[in-house]
């Protein structure tokens, strides 16, 4: 029987025929686009590094109905299809194990607002251009992840939470209205998918299917503002931080670092490397509320900055972000995080950081719930990050890994759904299984 790669050059060969998108064999390209971000973890900068795993060819639609063409195609020659967006995912989701298409997706960047309010966009579109366009429509999308360059093909088939998840919960929580959807099931057709059939196709990696457009939910644009502040100890600034989900408008977000994540970040003001920070991206009506919040629990308001485009500095300072603002600090040593969820990351932080050897610190975010936190602490193998799950799991704090690449979410839909969509199994293989080998898929939630 033919090899992957010697399938791959017939299927590739057949698609440059039909004309079926731009296709390369360029080794430098096929090396940078098999790889992601999941160099942020130590684990999988082991398991997963650059030029490990390559696909055998980078092909990439320019149009919607290059999609299903070109998974007919792979189809009919047996060629694994590994789905890719900016490449800003952070578990190695988009790593081609088994080599075969890299079906490189950012030529499909079409965004139109509806008259209805929502957008639709194509897969490869960056949220930065899809959030520039909904606001001069006088729209705000419900959330975008931390890295406002990801595509919405990404962020809705790979990422989960981000801006806006205070309020709007996750991708799963109706943020997406509809999807065009690609099958490998050799039909060559696109289907629409809608409501609760939207489930096995959120957040799987595009196991089931390959997302061609997502329509999102939008509100009416606001006034947001971007505040900076400061608080002497961990007990003021949770004080201020728990308190926002009272505020009348809750925060677009909400993040917090301890004095040892503060430096590395890149503010547009000088923020004290010995004080806790709290940066919200608060609605303007809210501002005089929180502010005075902030003075009154012992704070101080370092800086309110009303343009627009501060809030989106002020988003790309949460979530993992600080993390590998602090990791690229510190070359010499090699850290890891842990993504947790839970009320005793506010009252009992103490024993949280008592779960790993220290020094252990912690970056904050606000969830509509409560707390998550980024726990980061220096690396000592694999097996030390993961006993450390079940002493957090036993404080009552909820842990998702970030040092795994399977799919997390609905695992059962998924493979039931796979088992029609993909029944050659062809789709981003390696990512879908219900028994992984080493199983860290613990989901925190955020809705």
């Amino acid at each position: 029987m033919a090899t992957i790669a010697e399938r791959t050059a017939a299927a590739a060969a057949t698609l440059e025929r039909l004309g079926a998108g731009s296709i390369s064999t360029d080794p430098a390209l096929i090396t940078k686009v098999s790889s992601d971000w999941s160099r942020m973890s130590p684990i999988l900068q082991e398991k997963v590094p650059p030029g490990r795993y390559l696909a055998d060819v980078v092909v990439r639609p320019n149009r919607p109905e290059d999609v299903p063409a070109v998974l007919e195609v792979a189809f009919e020659h047996d060629v694994p299809v590994t789905p890719r967006g900016a490449g800003t995912g952070n578990y190695g989701q988009a790593t081609p194990f088994d080599g075969g298409i890299l079906l490189d997706l950012r030529g499909l960047d079409a965004i139109t607002v509806g008259d209805n309010g929502t957008v639709t966009a194509g897969a490869g579109a960056r949220m930065t251009a899809i959030d520039r366009i909904a606001r001069a429509a006088g729209r705000d999308i419900w959330i975008f992840p931390s890295t406002k360059s990801s595509t919405i093909g990404g962020f809705v088939g790979g990422g989960s939470a981000g801006t806006g998840t205070i309020e709007k919960g996750t991708t799963s929580d109706g943020y997406v209205v509809a999807a065009t959807v690609a099958p490998m099931d050799g039909s060559g057709e696109m289907v629409t998918v809608r409501g609760e059939e939207l489930t096995p196709y959120i957040h799987t990696y595009g196991v089931t299917g390959i997302l061609v457009d997502v329509e999102i939910r939008t509100d009416p644009a606001r006034d947001w503002t971007a505040v900076y502040a400061a608080f002497p100890s961990y007990a003021s600034l949770v004080a201020v931080h728990r308190s926002l989900l009272d505020l009348p408008r809750l925060p677009r977000l909400a993040s917090a670092d301890e004095p040892a994540l503060v430096p590395t970040l890149p503010a547009p003001v000088a923020l004290d490397p010995h004080l806790h920070s709290l940066r919200v991206i608060a609605e303007a009506s809210t501002v005089d509320e929180l502010t005075d919040r902030i003075r009154g629990g012992g704070g101080e308001v370092v800086a309110v900055l009303t343009d627009y485009t501060e809030t989106d500095r002020l988003s790309g300072m949460s979530y993992n972000h600080p993390v590998w603002f602090f990791q690229r600090s510190r070359p010499d040593r090699r850290y890891f995080h842990m993504e947790t969820g839970g009320t005793p990351l506010w009252n009992d932080p103490d024993a949280v950081r008592a779960v790993y050897p220290g020094p252990v610190h912690l970056h904050l975010e606000l969830f509509g719930h409560g707390p998550g936190a980024m726990v980061v602490a220096d690396y000592r193998g694999e097996d030390a990050v993961l006993a450390g799950v079940p002493l957090l799991e036993e404080l009552g704090v909820g842990v998702h890994s970030p040092h795994q690449w399977y799919v997390d979410r609905h695992v059962e839909i998924a493979i039931e759904t796979a088992r029609r969509t993909d029944p050659k199994g062809l789709l981003n293989p390696g990512k879908l299984t219900a028994t992984p080998p080493v199983d860290t898929r613990v989901n925190i939630g955020v809705r």
